[in-house]
């Protein structure tokens, strides 16, 4: 492997803490449109940490989660820490399996979208709704729940590009020597 000069250290860190500080200021902005204007809006800090979750390492997919999960708590009036314990565990779950399996495509980003925001909207109409047995619960999950989750994933395809167009100039690149490159081919 290369060493890598003071000046490529210098770029590394400049170019990552202003990722992390774009990522939180996209953060923020998904916060604000959600605690703005009608109950039917798309819950954006699911597919951001998703984004977020699926480039990085666990550790950061999980803080994320964790900081998401609270603004969502707070945005929506939940109890404390249930949507941040839920979305650190789907993140670390999406960043392992970015890590492991799938590669970063369009495709797989917006399938584990689909399905994580199903699980956190189904587990809130579940938890929130059908354990308390209201009269007609089953319209808030048709009229509401299933129509905030089609938001979310029209909403996460926005995020998806905005997010990649981040990654394209501020992702650190690997490097590779020319020794590298003749034992791998």
């Amino acid at each position: 492997m290369r060493i890598k000069t003071s000046r490529e250290k210098r770029i590394f860190r400049f170019k990552t803490t202003l990722r992390w500080i774009i990522y939180y200021l996209i953060i923020f902005i998904c916060f604000i449109l959600m605690t703005s204007g009608t109950w039917l809006k798309p819950v954006l800090l699911v597919p951001a940490a998703i984004c977020i979750a699926k480039n990085n390492d666990q550790m950061p997919a999980a803080f994320t989660g964790a900081f998401c999960g609270f603004l969502i708590d707070i945005a929506c009036g939940r109890l404390y820490c249930y949507n941040a314990v839920l979305l650190t565990v789907f993140c670390v779950a999406v960043s392992l399996m970015f890590d492991l399996w799938l590669r970063s495509k369009f495709i797989n980003y917006m399938w584990l979208t689909i399905l994580v925001s199903y699980l956190q909207c189904w587990l809130d109409y579940k938890f929130y709704y059908q354990i308390w047995n209201y009269d007609n619960v089953e319209n808030i999950f048709v009229h509401v729940t299933l129509r905030v989750w089609l938001y979310t994933i029209i909403s996460s395809v926005i995020l998806y590009f905005l997010f990649k167009l981040v990654d394209h100039f501020l992702m650190p690149k690997e490097h590779l020597t020319i020794e590298e490159v003749i034992k791998t081919s």
